[in-house]
């Protein structure tokens, strides 16, 4: 069983029978669960199609997420300092607001993204 918890209140916010945490939150995405505040601290979800997830406010530091479909994703106001985005799909994703001082934006696609007030401070950057 793995769950997805609230970063500041704890709540389970998604749980599954799934082997892996990587399972449980594309289960989470595939149910239109609402992941808003989710403690996804140093999550390995490399790959993992999460088109259209809402993880606004997700605490989502030092995550891999390299390769991953976050195309049309809701991140405004998530934490993704030092967060591995190498290759991510982030089309058309809402970031605005996000922290993603020290996170590594090489060859992610980031086409109508909104970073409107993104620090993006000591981070890598060079999209597509």
């Amino acid at each position: 069983m793995n769950q997805i918890n609230h970063c500041t209140t704890g709540a389970v916010l998604f749980e599954a029978e799934t082997d892996s945490l990587r399972d449980c939150v594309v289960l989470a995405v595939k149910s239109c669960a609402d992941l808003r505040g989710a403690y996804l601290r140093g999550a390995d979800l490399s790959e993992a199609n999460l088109s259209g997830a809402n993880l606004r406010r997700a605490y989502l530091t030092d995550a891999y997420l390299n390769g991953a479909d976050l195309s049309e994703a809701d991140l405004s106001d998530a934490d993704l300092r030092g967060a591995d985005l190498r290759g991510a799909n982030l089309i058309g994703a809402d970031l605005r607001g996000a922290d993603l001082r020290g996170a590594n934006l090489i060859g992610a696609y980031l086409r109508k993204a909104d970073l409107s007030g993104a620090n993006l401070y000591d981070g890598s950057l060079a999209s597509h």
